[in-house]
């Protein structure tokens, strides 16, 4: 058991599959921090708007009894979030595991003693499907 985890995500349409990376990961630390990505942050590497406002995505993630703390991030740099937060493990979805961007993550925490957890990815489920789904019915 890890004593403090972190994850973050932009939790845009909250659905089944946040929640279940975000159970197993408290399921695996004493103490959950969760970053909740800014609309700037959003935009720069989405190129949309989240659809969500940044308010009302962390008063939904700040209600779920599996959340510790609630930040709000502006970097998807993990070791600047560990320089504000002090985690011992980082959660991510394994449909991540082996990309670039997270095997330097994995690489960079090392440094520091943090452990890169990969937790199972619901398959099915994104907000971006929500989205397409919501629009295909709209002009049905």
């Amino acid at each position: 058991m890890y004593k403090v985890g972190f994850t973050a995500g932009t939790f845009d349409m909250l659905h089944i599959g946040h929640l279940n990376l975000l159970s197993r990961a408290k399921e695996r630390c004493e103490y959950l921090i969760v970053g909740v990505n800014s609309d700037d942050l959003v935009r720069s590497y989405k190129k949309k708007d989240p659809i969500i406002s940044i308010g009302d995505r962390t008063a939904l993630v700040e209600a779920l009894k599996v959340v510790d703390r609630v930040v709000i991030i502006n970097t998807l740099d993990k070791v600047e979030a560990w320089k504000r937060f002090k985690f011992n493990v980082v959660f991510i979805g394994d449909d991540w595991k082996g990309h670039t961007r997270w095997i330097q993550t994995e690489e960079d925490l090392k440094k520091v003693n943090v452990t890169v957890c990969y937790l199972p990815y619901t398959k099915g489920i994104s907000s971006t499907e929500l989205v397409e789904i919501i629009n295909t019915k709209k002009t049905s």
